[in-house]
């Protein structure tokens, strides 16, 4: 093997750029490629020869992904412009110049670059995660002929204005759109950026050889602290695996609207709730709102006719599943909408698809909105290898939002009861509302944690974590130890 490499290194440059070119002119090896190489990579082959430069501007579908999170000519380190007087050095600003264009700048040069080349028409996998990005910078990217952008990942960006980004998704999706936009199908903004890949680490001269006892056991060492970092770096699938809080930081309620408006057109990181107490649930009018409302707790605020899902879930701890029933993956709802040759409508497959949340990371080798969709082993497009029929589990999941949720979910434990299995906390008899239980244990009428608003049976025990007196309780998070509630923080007692 040592004699091959270094007749093959002996090799003239003119023979091994040859070879290379042989193999990357075959489409496919090209274009499986080019998403792992980052642009620098990319254009550091494109100078390589002539012929490679050839290859690398006249296949479209080398530039299909573009990542500019890891270019250091995209990156903006300056604070924002108004700072209270302080002093700018070395920085030169014109009287005409926008904010728009002082935030976006980075971006619209290379964007620039991009169109001068005539490659921006061929991305369509656009990743600005952790960058400045602007709201105006979107909206170009909505309504400019000249991208042709169909999935966008702006995950943990800065200087965004939200409510500009929700106007201008919700103009790009009205109804008198023109036909054919806007191009872009998919839109990751709710989720944490992906964390990049742990680097290899450097050799250091002064390593004992290895061939030496230290040095085995050094080696060994890294085999197992990178196989210990490839274990926790692998984190369970979002919603379809991961249970709980799917969204990293707190999503505004007016994300809503913005997902109704833009429903069969752009789909999102996330979906709406569909809890029975909202007008896009399935299971709308077959709960009581009333009996809910007078049993909620009275700090909880009003629910809103849409909400934001912000929570996976099981079944329902008591019947296993939920009013609405399951978001299952690959199940057609809108089946009947065919067109007269027998063939779903564009209109269905679109409706069908807003049901379910683009997973991260964005596609590698695709553009396509079930692959971005698709969860791991499946068999309808899917990340993986072919899966038999008989041996596929079903991916599936339940969308909430918290105010759903709210009395009903334990924080420690992730499960929950719905609607027709517990109503509340202020339930006060099993058969107060037809149809439902007083709570978790019929029992007893459990309230939630005094510390983190949970209630669970197992999580408040009634003969050791919770007042007799006034039916609240410590969780067995914030128990500390103690057997019993010792002293009773609600007032008048």
């Amino acid at each position: 093997m040592t004699q091959t490499c270094e007749s093959d290194n002996a090799l003239p440059i003119e023979i091994q750029h040859s070879a290379l070119v042989q193999l990357l002119a075959n489409s496919l090896v090209l274009s499986q490629t080019a998403p792992y190489l980052s642009c620098y990579d990319v254009l550091n082959l494109a100078a390589a020869a002539r012929a490679l430069r050839f290859l690398v501007y006249h296949t479209p579908d080398v530039f299909r992904r573009l990542e500019l999170g890891t270019v250091k000519t995209a990156q903006f380190d300056v604070d924002a412009v108004d700072r209270g007087g302080e002093t700018w050095r070395n920085v030169q600003l014109d009287e005409t110049l926008t904010e728009d264009d002082f935030y976006s700048g980075p971006l619209r040069g290379i964007f620039s670059n991009l169109r001068r080349l005539d490659i921006l028409r061929d991305v369509q996998v656009l990743s600005l995660d952790g960058l400045s990005v602007t709201a105006e910078l979107i909206h170009d990217i909505l309504i400019d002929p000249s991208f042709s952008v169909r999935i966008l990942s702006i995950r943990g960006v800065k200087n965004l204005n939200e409510r500009k980004l929700r106007g201008a998704l919700q103009y790009a999706c009205r109804e008198s759109r023109p036909e054919g936009t806007p191009r872009l199908r998919g839109l990751y903004v709710f989720g944490s950026k992906d964390t990049p890949a742990a680097s290899a680490p450097k050799n250091d001269s002064r390593s004992p050889s290895p061939t030496s006892p230290a040095g085995v056991a050094a080696a060994w060492n890294d085999r197992s602290q990178k196989a210990l970092t490839d274990v926790f770096a692998v984190e369970p699938e979002a919603w379809y695996v991961r249970r709980g809080d799917q969204l990293p930081i707190r999503v505004s309620s007016d994300w809503a609207s913005t997902l109704v408006a833009c429903a069969g057109v752009i789909a999102f990181d996330s979906v709406l709730c569909t809890g029975p107490r909202h007008f896009n649930s399935p299971a709308w009018g077959s709960v009581s709102i009333e009996a809910l409302d007078a049993a909620a707790s009275a700090s909880a605020p009003a629910v809103p006719h849409f909400g934001i899902a912000t929570h996976s879930l099981d079944g329902c701890a008591s019947c296993g599943s939920a009013p609405e029933g399951w978001t299952v993956w690959g199940e057609e709802v809108f089946a009947s909408q065919r067109d007269p040759d027998g063939r779903r409508t564009s209109e269905s497959c679109m409706a069908d698809l807003a049901r379910f949340p683009l997973l991260a990371p964005p596609p590698m080798h695709s553009a396509s909105l079930r692959v971005a969709m698709c969860p791991t082993g499946q068999t309808v497009r899917s990340r993986l290898p072919f899966i038999p029929q008989g041996k596929q589990q079903k991916a599936r999941f339940i969308p909430r939002c918290f105010d759903c949720i709210r009395d009903r979910y334990c924080g420690g434990c992730r499960r929950w009861w719905c609607e027709s299995c517990y109503i509340g906390p202020r339930a006060s008899s099993p058969g107060e509302h037809a149809g439902s239980h007083a709570g978790p244990d019929s029992a007893h009428v459990f309230k939630s944690c005094w510390e983190c608003g949970m209630n669970c049976k197992e999580c408040i025990d009634h003969t050791q974590r919770m007042c007799q007196r006034c039916g609240g309780g410590y969780c067995l998070i914030h128990n500390e130890g103690s057997n019993m509630v010792a002293v009773c923080p609600s007032p008048g007692f």
